[in-house]
């Protein structure tokens, strides 16, 4: 959904106001534009989506209706009084203000505003404006940016920054109202604005009843209900997640009806976010989310059509047939082309040279590495995993023993013993172990074939890891009370040794790129703030310091994470038929989140307990990282605790005790619900603050802004710059190692590229991959970075605007900072052996593919 800008002169109305002071309006809007993926359905079939991308080409006319014109009293303002007020105490309420005129050509798909300009004759009753009601009478909605009030008396300029969809008023069962950039806590509002504040909160929440309309601005909770979609059949039928047995983050509700074949789950179809939530200020040069919806509807069965009809393998046959993706293309067959229309949205959305080739752009490692082989360095095999700590969480009396059965004396730790390898912190684990195990047996009853995987680590002396040993587990053959029958691969030794290494390692990369996607990604940012985004929109006001803290690190997610549902992890979508857990993804998830710890997503928590870091009073940020040089951390803690810094200064602006905390209703009520209702299946951990004190307040505060913003840029905006070689990071195994005297070995011994690429991701679900994470890791050309915001009027407070200005210079300095330590050729692990740059947590970026930038929020 996209708008546009078109400026015109509209004559204002004054009513019956006293003559006077003459006061003059701003209203900027933008008209209703149709950039998404089902207008889009018969241009694609006309091949003309690259014009409409690219120029705005006129083709929608039809949908226009009445945004071909604004006639007459379309438009009504009434100011609401801040300071005056009515015989009921509220405040007044002054005569309607209509907008009114008329736009006689089509909007063309450019970003541009429509800036109403209104002249009235001022009423000193009135007092000073907090608020303002706006009626539409049009048949089409439009979204409000701003109104802006000039020369008001005692009182200068007055910003409304709305950015809120305005539809028919016959839709509303009280008109839309909005308020000032002015901040209060419940205690100092206004009294002439209390009632009116209150009552716009109660519609926010809404009474969770009936269906939900895409017009109505309702935030409600529900649990994982329509991932499945029993009615097709049994098998695309998924578990109720979250509110039961299973734990997970709530979800916002959408009220549809119950599936036929099982009244819990919701039927399939459009998932309703509330609508100020759903993209509206996207350009339509980037339409990332829209993406996501074109590559399920069309890019899919156009690449399946290929594969159906045979016209390519569905098997890499060496690693050059990978390298081509990037640096010849697939061709698409000219008969394909002409008989398959959908082929052409693939040629107008993606990379083509000419006619009939598919060609990706090379990963971004790939592009500095000009050998393509570091990727295959045990070295690199390391430097790109998350390094955790083993935290053993499988019931013995159901799962028998699952212990490590790597033996000691054979770790080759550089002449360390055992012993003194533990005390001087350099022995580390990546553990997929408990997460994968209670699920291998299931997975590999399906076309994959799974491992639950450990692999010690060993800190040398100069600053690096190395893998010292690889253990694959297997559920035991009888049965799961019998424990884990385990292989251990250590470092290559003779050919056969070596070719069982990479496939060990692959296997290894399999579960670490998946767990990555699933947790790291998905469930610990964009799950775990839905909840928040909710919570906050029923419980803090829009004039709630809290709220305009927050609201900018919420722009998008709800809707993202809709998309995600329809698209993504839903049963049949693209995570199940690409990555390893397939239809047990999101279950696996859920099994993880049952041990989430919000205070171990601060990021210092979460080092210390992963193991990387120490607590230690003489450090400058108050612990000590094990290793020195490890990029994420380093970056990181710069980040964090500028964040911090920024969020103690706002707070400290309107809670200056911890009694003033403790007053606020709003704020209590905020983090009752997010922890009792949008964490609901934890709410009974010990852990959770109880927002008690300032320091709690501005430890969730940071923890919150940290996860949406940096923490989701780390483990977002690099998928495909690093793990856009499918090589490096594959997502599906579908062969166990081979034993020897099988033809499988032997064709390891034999051809030991055909034998890795039979084990791997193929074909067509590498395509799938390399699609969904080159949409996932663009920044689109109207992104805000953290310390930016997209109006600078977004707070009345000149202590808020002075704080916040003191956030965005500190960022250009670490800016600046976390460049020059790349430039530190000591600092071997910044780079790493495909000498690419760790950037990701650089505040800026370009629009694009650029493997830096920290946005506000998880908007894709």
């Amino acid at each position: 959904m996209v708008s546009v800008r078109r400026s015109a002169g509209i004559r204002g109305r004054a009513g019956i106001l006293n003559r006077g002071h003459k006061i003059k309006w701003t209203v900027v809007l933008m008209r209703k534009n149709v950039l998404d993926v089902d207008t889009f359905t018969d241009v694609a079939a006309t091949a003309n989506i690259g014009g409409l991308i690219g120029t705005g080409i006129n083709v929608i006319g039809s949908t226009v209706d009445a945004l071909t014109a604004f006639l007459g009293r379309s438009v009504s303002l009434q100011l609401i009084s801040s300071t005056q007020s009515d015989v009921n105490g509220n405040g007044k309420v002054v005569k309607d203000t209509f907008l009114e005129g008329i736009i006689a050509s089509l909007p063309t798909l450019e970003l541009e505003n429509l800036a109403f300009s209104i002249h009235f004759e001022w009423d000193d009753s009135m007092g000073i404006p907090g608020a303002f009601y706006i009626k539409n009478y049009m048949q089409v909605e439009f979204f409000l940016k701003t109104l802006t009030l000039e020369d008001v008396p005692n009182q200068g300029t007055i910003h409304f920054v709305c950015n809120s969809w305005v539809y028919n008023s016959k839709l509303y069962k009280s008109p839309r109202i909005f308020f000032s950039n002015k901040p209060y806590l419940p205690s100092e509002t206004p009294a002439p604005l209390v009632k009116y504040r209150e009552e716009d909160l109660k519609i926010l929440r809404g009474d969770g009843k009936g269906e939900r309309q895409e017009h109505e601005r309702i935030y409600d909770y529900d649990v994982y209900n329509d991932l499945g979609n029993p009615d097709r059949n049994e098998n695309h039928a998924r578990p109720i997640l979250g509110g039961s047995t299973t734990f997970l983050t709530s979800q916002g509700r959408t009220g549809r009806y119950p599936a036929r074949n099982d009244p819990n789950s919701e039927k399939p179809g459009d998932v309703y976010v509330p609508r100020d939530e759903n993209f509206g200020h996207l350009k339509s040069s980037d339409f990332l989310a829209n993406s996501i919806k074109f590559l399920t509807r069309y890019v899919l069965p156009a690449f399946e059509s290929v594969f159906d009809l045979n016209l390519t393998p569905n098997e890499f046959d060496s690693f050059q047939d990978v390298r081509d993706l990037y640096e010849g293309g697939i061709r698409l067959p000219t008969e394909v082309i002409s008989t398959k229309r959908r082929l052409l949205v693939i040629k107008e959305l993606f990379r083509t040279d000419g006619e009939q080739v598919l060609k990706f752009p090379p990963p971004r490692f790939l592009q500095v590495n000009e050998e393509n082989s570091a990727w295959m360095t045990d070295e690199e095999f390391v430097i790109i995993n998350e390094l955790l700590v083993s935290h053993p969480c499988m019931d013995p009396t159901i799962y028998g023993d699952q212990n490590s059965k790597i033996p000691a004396e054979v770790l080759d730790l550089e002449g360390c013993s055992l012993e003194e390898a533990i005390n001087g912190r350099r022995l580390f684990i990546l553990d997929y172990h408990d997460v994968f195990m209670p699920y291998v047996r299931r997975i590999n009853e399906t076309h994959a074939k799974a491992y639950a995987t450990r692999t010690i680590l060993f800190l040398k002396e100069d600053g690096t890891l190395n893998p010292v040993a690889i253990e694959l587990s297997l559920p035991h053959p009888d049965g799961d009370k019998s424990g884990a029958i385990s292989d251990v691969i250590l470092p290559a030794k003779g050919r056969c040794r070596k070719h069982n290494l990479a496939t060990s390692q692959s296997l290894c990369h399999i579960n670490d790129s998946c767990y990555h996607h699933l947790m790291s990604h998905w469930l610990n940012t964009h799950a775990v703030i839905e909840p928040f985004v909710i919570a906050t929109n029923r419980q803090l006001s829009v004039i709630h310091p809290i709220y305009k803290l927050l609201s900018p690190h919420y722009r998008d997610t709800m809707n993202i994470n809709a998309l995600a549902r329809q698209n993504l992890i839903n049963s049949d979508g693209i995570i199940e038929r690409t990555f390893l857990p397939s239809k047990f993804s999101v279950e696996m998830s859920s099994a993880v989140y049952k041990n989430w710890v919000f205070t171990d997503q601060a990021l210092p928590a979460d080092l210390i307990k992963r193991g990387m870091a120490v607590e230690d009073s003489s450090s400058p940020y108050g612990i000590r990282l094990v290793i020195e040089d490890y990029p994420y951390a380093v970056d990181g803690l710069e980040i964090w605790f500028a964040i911090k810094e920024w969020v103690q200064d706002y707070v400290s602006l309107y809670y200056p005790t911890d009694n003033d905390l403790k007053k606020d209703p709003e704020l209590q009520n905020w983090w009752k619900e997010a922890v009792e209702v949008g964490h609901g299946d934890l709410k009974d951990k010990p852990w959770w603050p109880k927002m008690q004190t300032v320091e709690e307040l501005v430890e969730s505060c940071t923890t919150i802004i940290w996860t949406a913003s940096a923490l989701h840029a780390a483990v977002n905006f690099g998928q495909y710059p690093y793990g856009g070689l499918i090589l490096n990071r594959p997502t599906l195994s579908r062969r166990l190692l081979p034993e020897q005297g099988t033809a499988e070995y032997e064709e390891m011994v034999k051809s030991h590229q055909k034998a890795y690429l039979r084990t791997i991701t193929p074909k067509l679900e590498t395509l799938i991959d390399l699609t969904t994470i080159e949409i996932l890791s663009k920044h689109a050309s109207d992104e805000v970075y953290l310390g930016e915001r997209d109006n600078p009027h977004w707070t009345f407070d000149s202590r808020a605007l002075e704080a916040f200005q003191r956030f965005g210079n500190k960022l250009s300095e670490i800016e600046e900072k976390l460049t020059e330590k790349n430039k530190d050729g000591r600092l071997s692990n910044r780079i790493g052996p495909v000498e690419l740059p760790y950037t990701l947590l650089h505040p800026t970026s370009n629009e694009g593919l650029t493997f830096r930038g920290v946005p506000n929020s998880i908007s894709i």
